[in-house]
């Protein structure tokens, strides 16, 4: 009940968001926001070593227990699990790992079973099993099984090969080693034989084998330097330091070997940067957080050694509690590809039905009379029917093709390397190839609506420089001289003065230069050194050389920029920094960090100067520091207007302030923050509170302004793109002004047309107008190009999505009568209805805006989003980001694609496929994509193409033998007519055909339109290949069958027996199909031709060697054509009338594609008409370019144009770069210059 009364006190349509704030942080799971309450410190325990093992664990969230050095305490009854009846296995996982799932006894069995889960492999085992029935099969039983086996070995081979490589692995891993203490000695040992509770040693460049607790290192404070690109992609290093009683005791072998603290945490779970647990040791309790944790996967990097106490092991750690099972996707042509093959079931079913009925009512008109038909049996008529539709059952079971998935997995297969291999969009500066990390949606590459970008790192760089600052009120960063005087040509400042300096800043206003060095504004000073001192960055010297290694590319540029303003970070150690301030060495004592989180959106630092003074330094977003500036601050209005001009540049902004504070009130805020560091639950719930405390009054310092450029290329893909009638929306986590958009879109007017939308349904419908047939009224009148932003808060809002923390305090009383309870029912259906229609409302608005910006949006915000458009529009969706907070939208879009970026390989490791760089996003769906797309829908029109013509003479045949399921061709043509006969040039076809070049694709954007609309593949089609197929078949059955009748040969013989008419089927039939792929063949290689050709000529050879003598008086029962093809194929006249039917067959297809083409020409056609006009053409414009002059190929130096907004970018396609046009204009204003030319 506690849901409705939420949902009934969600939405408030008074209140106004903020815009700028994010609404929540994704970080809470639903648990924590139902236990959220009122936070109570439990007593402290006190901890000895003689009450460990009887104490109970002190709170309810740290119930998992680990015990130094104690194998056996782990190994207690109280901690075994019932695994299987009786059997029972200790809750702490072994650090051996399985990711493997077969064994060399489980694998048949097992990979059998989950083969024959799949629906058409199941169908064909059930029809071999019929076929085992000699009452009912008239068909051989090798005819289904030779392609069953075929099916089950190969995907077995592939699921075997998949799996050893798991097996190597994991035996790899299982069996690297490192130093575990046992005995009182360091000993190697392998990982596998790692438990909880084992300490171990760890050296430089070791993986890390387990979740363990930092205990001490080699490092001064026992700091130790980890890389993680295997949990996150980042490469740039983080530390981890331990706690000072463990650095200061634990040390030496002995010690460590005679530990015996104890921990209570958390359980084992998947949250990587979080962690919630007590260490108990000497009498006092420390608290533990995920900066003294090192998890599995971590590489130790600059530490020669380190030791930990091993918490998770295995299962338990969190890197394999991430490793869970991805969402499984299919595309759109996979689910109609099944309810086509659930069709021809259909069409099976009624075929085997009507002529099982025909066959009942044949014997009891003809076949009970006919003295010379008897059998020995005296079944009824209806009886005989009925065993006659399970004959037709097996007969026609090619109407369900069995390679048919094998045959599409191969193609996809290919389809994936082509795109692994393309070196078009390789990324030679970080040697990153694009990569399908599935090989399942290729095709629906080519039929994109949506495109659902992230910004930072997707669509700019993530390269962040340092660029203007506002100091005081002041903004610096202009082009100007010492005397504060602007030009337009300066030189970029010296900083040879500093010694520091690195020389990769490029600034350009002498003036910041000259206030610093002279001091005349104290806060000019105090802003860059709050830049050095107030941050996390870490410090390592190399040939002297200082090398930061920041945790965002935003810290490690502000550190960079103090450093070249002579405010150089130098070194740090757990409790000091030690800054360079102007060539004078300062030390300072950290007294607290208060660190940034996706909620505060601002980090602290309080430190005590050399003259005892103790200040505060805080950085973070602007919304937050501004609720927490002194009411007196002179300098307010000047720093927001200047973060306006910043925001309209596109610039990152960050503000800047700080505070003094007195001894007395740092002392008593210190035991509050000390306690709320042990806290027993919501630990960081009461952190964020203490630290509210101290972070009020601030003094405004000034701003910072970041640059982050746009990548190469992205202007020009979009507008292609755009072309292609594909939307992009823009779903960042930056504020409005930094979301590419200089122009203000009135959010309560689109706030108010959802409303008005809202009121007019609702009375049409009353509660239940969702039932109602839905009126599609536009929201704006036709013409003229709109674009909504908006912001995470009003996104809530909107959709009724906003969150509440809810209460254990508050207590609302549950319904007690049967009124009550209908009454709460029809309002939480009321809520639900209204919620509903706001979600379809806001779609069918934000898709008539030609572009669409959500700002300040959470991860979770985002993947609602994209779950929005694919639920109300029903169109494919592609999502594309480059960080973690990215994975959601990426996971939850139909396709999702990872930028392999600054910002880490997390995107990429959930993606689907993933390159360097957004512009090659363009060459991904319109070339790959595109074809990958009219590949699939040839092969799967002409594969239901081929089977009906082959299947469909069965049924034709059955009117003239009494409708015995009596099969028209010979056993082995029927197994190997898949498998061998027509199987290579379908195959090669889904792999290398191409309607237009590679360059045509990418110069015509507009191509890429039938795939989006569905019109190569659909029901429509599905059913003109039907017709097709069965109008082939009854030419092949009916000409043949004219040509035999009353036919005599050269020889005088009759050739009209059964088997030479099914040779001669066969034979028509194979070339038919053959020739019919090459009429469908658009790209013409020697691989295709061979195919084709070749395909015919196994078809011969096979059919001579299995009809010859030699094979059947070795096999007499299963080769029983001797000498048929032989005999047949000497007469001329089986010849011509094999041509005849081919010819049949195929000279109404080239009439209607030729009428086609010439008539009704698809914009495929067109282009490959005029190919060569327009090869000639681009040859010509490249020449052109190549004796340009005077253009400059300087692109703004900012994100996006600073005149008109990224929405307009979008819609009007135009490219900020001034050299070169896109390719469409050039094609439209360069071809009559050229016709001109020629003709002159």
């Amino acid at each position: 009940m506690s849901t409705e009364r939420d949902s009934e006190t969600t939405f408030d349509e008074d209140s106004q968001p903020n815009d700028e704030v994010v609404p929540y942080s994704d970080d809470e799971t639903e648990d924590e926001l139902d236990d959220q309450g009122s936070t109570v410190e439990p007593e402290q325990n006190r901890v000895n070593r003689e009450a460990e093992e009887n104490r109970e664990p002190f709170r309810k969230e740290c119930t998992w227990q680990v015990k130094a050095n104690d194998r056996k305490y782990h190994e207690q009854p109280h901690f075994m699990n019932t695994k299987f009846f009786c059997i029972k296995e200790s809750k702490y996982a072994t650090n051996a790992i399985k990711t493997y799932k077969y064994n060399a006894i489980t694998f048949i069995p097992m990979n059998l079973f989950e083969q024959f889960k799949r629906a058409a492999n199941l169908y064909f085992l059930i029809l071999l099993i019929l076929q085992a029935i000699p009452q009912i099969s008239t068909l051989a039983w090798y005819t289904t099984l030779v392609p069953l086996l075929l099916v089950l070995g190969v995907t077995a081979i592939k699921d075997l090969v998949d799996d050893v490589a798991r097996h190597k692995m994991d035996k790899e891993i299982n069996n690297r080693t490192c130093e575990v203490i046992k005995d009182g000695r360091f000993k190697v040992a392998k990982w596998k034989d790692i438990q909880v509770g084992d300490v171990i040693r760890l050296k430089k460049n070791d993986f890390v084998p387990a979740d363990i607790l930092l205990l001490s290192s080699s490092e001064p404070n026992s700091l130790c330097y980890v890389e993680t690109a295997e949990l996150d992609g980042e490469t740039n290093l983080k530390f981890k330091m331990s706690l000072e009683i463990t650095d200061q005791y634990l040390q030496r072998e002995d010690t460590l070997a005679t530990f015996d603290g104890f921990i209570e945490c958390e359980e084992p779970n998947n949250r990587l940067d979080k962690f919630t647990g007590t260490l108990f040791w000497r009498n006092t309790s420390f608290p533990l957080d995920a900066d003294k944790i090192l998890l599995r996967g971590c590489v130790i990097r600059n530490t020669d050694f380190c030791h930990g106490l091993v918490i998770f092991a295995g299962a338990d750690t969190k890197i394999m509690k991430n490793s869970g099972k991805t969402r499984f996707k299919r595309t759109k042509i996979d689910y109609l590809m099944n309810y086509m093959v659930y069709t021809i079931f259909v069409v099976l079913m009624l075929l085997s039905a009507g002529l099982a009925i025909g066959h009942a009512y044949w014997e009891a008109q003809v076949g009970n009379y006919s003295w010379y038909l008897y059998d020995g049996e005296d079944d009824t008529p209806s009886y005989r029917g009925f065993l006659n539709f399970w004959g037709y059952i097996i007969v026609l079971n090619t109407m369900v093709p069995i390679s048919l998935y094998v045959s599409v997995e191969v193609i996809r297969l290919g389809q994936s390397h082509f795109i692994n291999w393309d070196l078009q969009m390789y990324y030679a500066e970080k040697d990153t190839p694009a990569k399908a990390r599935t090989t399942t949606l290729n095709e629906q590459l080519g039929q994109i609506h949506y495109i659902f970008s992230d910004k930072t790192g997707t669509l700019t760089q993530n390269i962040m420089t340092f660029k203007k600052c506002c100091i005081n009120g002041q903004i610096y960063g202009d082009h100007r001289d010492a005397s504060q005087h602007n030009h337009n040509k300066i030189e970029q400042v010296d900083f040879s003065w500093n010694t520091y300096a690195d020389g990769k800043l490029a600034f350009y206003d002498h003036y910041l230069i000259e206030q610093i060095q002279s001091g005349k504004e104290p806060e000019v000073r105090q802003f860059f050194f709050l830049l050095a001192v107030c941050h996390t960055v870490m410090v390592d010297r190399t040939d002297g050389q200082l090398n930061y290694q920041a945790a965002s590319p935003d810290e490690g540029a502000l550190v960079n920029a103090a450093r070249n303003f002579g405010f150089a970070f130098l070194a740090r150690t757990q409790n000091t920094i030690t800054i360079s301030e102007l060539g004078t060495e300062r030390t300072y004592n950290v007294l607290a960090i208060l660190d940034f989180n996706s909620d505060r959106k601002r980090m602290s630092i309080i430190v005590r100067t050399p003259e005892g003074n103790i200040k505060l330094y805080c950085k973070g977003a602007d919304t937050v520091i501004y609720e927490r500036l002194h009411r007196m601050n002179p300098t307010k209005q000047e720093t927001q207007d200047a973060l306006d001009i910043f925001a309209n540049e596109t610039l990152r902004t960050l503000c800047l302030c700080y505070k003094e504070i007195e001894e007395k009130e740092f002392a008593e805020w210190n035991k509050k923050f000390m306690a709320a560091s042990v806290a027993s639950t919501n630990r960081d719930e009461a952190l964020d509170k203490v630290y509210e405390e101290i972070e009020k009054d601030l003094i405004l310092l000034g701003a910072t302004a970041i640059e982050d450029k746009l990548q190469d290329g992205v202007p020009e893909t979009i507008s292609k793109l755009a072309k292609a009638d594909i939307k992009i929306w823009v779903l960042t986590g930056d504020k409005k002004g930094n979301s590419l958009c200089r122009e203000e879109v009135n959010l309560s007017y689109h706030y108010s047309l959802l409303h008005a939308r809202m009121e007019n349904q609702r009375n049409r419908g009353g509660v239940y107008a969702k039932f109602a047939p839905p009126v599609q009224e536009p929201f704006f009148p036709p013409g003229g190009n709109r674009a909504l932003i908006i912001t995470g808060s009003w996104l809530n809002e909107i959709l009724l999505e906003k969150k509440t923390k809810r209460s254990k305090i508050l207590k609302l009383k549950f319904p007690r009568t049967e009124e009550e309870r209908r009454m709460r029912t029809q309002s939480k259906r009321r809520l639900e209805a209204k919620k509903e229609q706001r979600q379809k409302n806001f779609v069918d608005l934000a898709c008539e805006c030609s572009a669409v910006i959500c700002c300040r949006v959470t991860p979770k915000q985002k993947a609602m989003v994209v779950d929005l458009v694919k639920r109300y529009k029903k169109a494919i969706t592609l999502a594309i980001g480059d960080g973690a907070n990215d994975v959601n939208m990426i996971k939850t879009a139909h396709i999702g694609v990872g930028i392999s970026g600054q910002e880490g390989m997390q995107a990429v490791m959930s993606s689907d496929y993933s390159f360097a760089q957004f512009r090659y996003l363009q060459r991904l769906l319109l070339v790959h994509g595109r074809w990958s797309y009219i590949r699939m829908c040839k092969f799967l029109r002409y594969f239901f193409y081929k089977n009906f013509a082959f299947t469909l003479v069965h049924f034709w045949y059955s009117f003239f033998n009494g409708y015995s399921a009596q099969t028209a061709y010979e056993d082995w043509f029927i197994t190997l007519y898949n498998v061998l006969y027509s199987s290579l040039p379908v195959l090669l076809m889904g792999l290398l055909d191409q309607d237009v070049s590679d360059k045509l694709s990418l110069r015509f954007p507009g191509l890429y339109i039938v795939g989006q609309r569905d019109l190569l593949f659909n029901y429509k089609r599905f059913f003109v290949s039907l017709l097709h197929g069965v109008l082939t078949s009854m030419i092949l059955f009916f000409i043949p069958l004219g040509a035999y009748l009353q036919t005599v040969g050269q020889d005088g013989e009759a050739p009209s027996d059964y088997q030479s008419f099914a040779v001669t089927i066969a034979s028509a039939l194979v070339i038919t199909v053959n020739f019919q792929i090459g009429l469908d063949t658009s790209y013409w290689t020697f691989v295709n031709a061979f195919s084709i050709f070749g395909s015919i000529a196994l078809y011969f050879g096979i059919m001579f060697d299995i009809h010859s003598a030699g094979i059947h008086v070795l096999f007499p029962s299963t080769f029983q054509f001797t000498g048929t093809a032989s005999n047949a194929l000497r007469q001329p006249y089986i010849w011509l009338t094999i041509i005849l039917t081919v010819a049949v067959c195929l000279l109404p297809v080239v009439a209607i594609r030729f009428l086609s083409m010439t008539i009704w020409p698809s914009e495929s056609d067109k282009i490959q008409k005029h190919r060569k006009r327009l090869k000639a053409e681009e040859q010509w414009q490249r020449r052109q370019q190549v004796f340009r002059r005077g253009v400059s190929s300087r692109r703004s130096a900012y994100a996006f144009s600073h005149q008109r907004g990224y929405a307009d970018l979008i819609s009007s396609g135009r490219s900020i770069r001034k050299k070169r046009s896109p390719l469409d204009a050039i094609v439209a204003d360069g071809t009559a210059e050229y016709r001109r030319t020629g003709d002159s």
